[in-house]
């Protein structure tokens, strides 16, 4: 059972807090499309009067003729961040497994904040308007937010262990939704000087955060002299040590089953035997090690090793897309995403359109999705740990999920009450589920097989998973407005529908191993006081989960 300090919270809320910042930072811009669509077209031209003098000074910032021209636009505006996003998560995930995460987060956290305040304030107030600038510059935003996600992902990872995994990473992965009720809080607080003090607030708030990571993350249980989580500990002799008490004082053993990267053999029955022999003749020299056993490590040498030699290598790209589950949970999270994001992007536009409701109504009724987005992952979190198998918790949740977007698209969510809380129950299920395969999901396929006890590896898959949902993402974005502009918003929720449903379809090639491994091989037992466990039918003793 893995003992927490006081660093394991700081790392908690100092990651958790750093990717919320990101998230607010995001939610602004879809939060001020209204206000930028009204700045960025002449709304005050009727059927009688089209025209203003004089010209230079009423239509200087008019990019466009109508609200209506301005959709598109905002769309690509969206669709590039994504692209780039996605690009760039492949590289940051890479660069984050071969630098310090620390520096590698701080630095996109600040830099990102400079793009956004360019963007939204430095342009708006030096009144110039460029819809070509505004594409590069929205272009170098999701670049330079890229570097987040893998790092702080990482990071949770090498602090807490599988077995906790997945509801502390499920509690944890709120964070994209505490940014998003973050930044809705704010922009609906200044909104009305102007959408160029959104941006203002929701910058300045990065820029400090990436400034307090610079000097107070860390990155690593090794750099403050802790082993990283006892779960990981059998698995990479290469950075672990396990340490007994027996009745001849500490000594260190030998675990003959552990696999290093899959380069280092099993050490046979017979040697560990003879290992054995060898100490008992030797009582008088507790700290001489044999060499029929070379894995043998003091736990304090452990500690403060921290030598190249002893570092693990990061992982390749290929190598990583080929571990298994990467590519399956890639394709399905960009499914996902596309739902994702189209309601972190289009919700509170949508409300305003189809409703008629205020526009700082519809951000903060907009929350809702992200409120219910936190309760599901937390829930599914928690409940995949007993399991220890994922896909058995997130294939039924997505099939509720369809039927939860065909209610919420119908009649019943007319008035604000109604649709908030049909808001909540689809972000229960869509949101939920995207924060469990965001987070705790690929910390777990970062850390398993070939990879089991490297550090080195987590920020490279998330890259993989997260920059593959971006790419659904970017292509979602696109479909959006070309499908709502033709066809309506009905048109939208039966995408989304349709979405989700591959999601499951992408997955359920896992979801049947996993049903498989629980019903042939091992026994499901329920207990109120426990929950559910599984325990193997011939060895009640063996270990529940490999």
């Amino acid at each position: 059972m893995t003992k927490y300090t006081h660093h394991h919270v700081a790392v908690f809320l100092l990651t958790f807090l750093s990717y919320a910042f990101f998230h607010a930072t995001r939610k602004t811009f879809s939060n001020v499309k209204s206000t930028i669509s009204d700045e960025w077209s002449p709304s005050y031209h009727n059927n009688t009067i089209n025209f203003t003098r004089p010209d230079r000074i009423w239509n200087t910032r008019h990019l466009f003729d109508t609200r209506k021209d301005a959709e598109p636009y905002l769309g690509i505006l969206d669709a590039v961040f994504m692209i780039s996003y996605a690009v760039g998560l492949y590289i940051s995930g890479m660069i984050g497994d071969r630098f310090n995460m620390r520096l590698v987060l701080s630095f996109g956290m600040c830099s990102s904040a400079v793009t956004v305040f360019l963007f939204g304030v430095v342009f708006e107030w030096a009144h110039f308007y460029n819809k070509y600038v505004y594409v590069i510059v929205w272009i170098l935003n999701g670049l330079l937010q890229s570097m987040g996600w893998p790092t702080v992902v990482a990071i949770m990872g090498n602090w807490f262990g599988k077995y906790s995994r997945g509801l502390v990473l499920g509690l944890w992965s709120a964070c994209a939704s505490v940014g998003n009720i973050i930044g809705a809080f704010l922009v609906s607080g200044v909104l009305d000087y102007g959408y160029d003090y959104a941006f203002l607030v929701t910058s300045s708030v990065l820029f400090a955060g990436g400034v307090v990571n610079f000097f107070g993350l860390v990155s690593t249980p090794k750099e403050v002299g802790l082993m990283l989580p006892d779960e990981d500990a059998t698995i990479h002799p290469r950075e672990y040590s396990v340490c007994v008490n027996g009745s001849d004082g500490d000594e260190p053993i030998n675990l003959p089953h552990v696999l290093c990267n899959q380069e280092h053999l099993i050490e046979d029955d017979d040697t560990s035997t003879h290992g054995a022999v060898n100490r008992a003749e030797s009582d008088e020299d507790d700290t001489e090690f044999s060499s029929q056993a070379p894995l043998l490590k003091s736990t304090e040498k452990a500690i403060n090793t921290s030598s190249s030699e002893d570092r693990p290598a990061a992982i390749g790209f290929c190598s990583a897309l080929r571990l298994p589950g990467v590519a399956l949970y890639a394709l399905a999270y960009a499914c996902l995403k596309l739902v994702n994001y189209s309601f972190f992007f289009w919700l509170p536009y949508y409300l305003h359109n189809k409703y008629r409701w205020k526009e700082t109504v519809a951000d903060d009724i907009s929350i809702w999705y992200d409120v219910g987005g936190i309760i599901g992952g937390t829930i599914f979190g928690f409940i995949s740990d007993r399991f220890q198998h994922r896909s058995v918790i997130v294939i039924p949740m997505l099939i509720l999920g369809i039927p939860a977007l065909f209610i919420y698209n119908s009649d019943l969510s007319n008035t604000l009450t109604m649709n908030g809380l049909l808001m909540a129950v689809v972000g229960f299920f869509i949101g939920g589920v995207a924060n469990l395969v965001s987070a705790a999901i690929s910390a777990d396929l970062g850390k398993q097989g070939p990879v089991q006890g490297n550090s080195e590896a987590l920020a490279t898959v998330t890259g993989i998973i997260d920059g593959t949902g971006s790419v659904g993402a970017a292509i979602g974005q696109i479909l959006v407005p070309l499908i709502q502009d033709g066809l309506g918003w009905r048109s939208v929720f039966y995408l989304f529908m349709l979405m989700t449903l591959l999601t499951a379809l992408c997955i359920l090639p896992l979801f049947v191993s996993e049903v498989r491994d629980l019903y042939s091989k091992r026994k499901i037992k329920y207990s109120w006081f426990t929950g559910a466990s599984v325990s193997n039918r011939n060895e009640d003793t063996e270990e529940l989960f490999n």
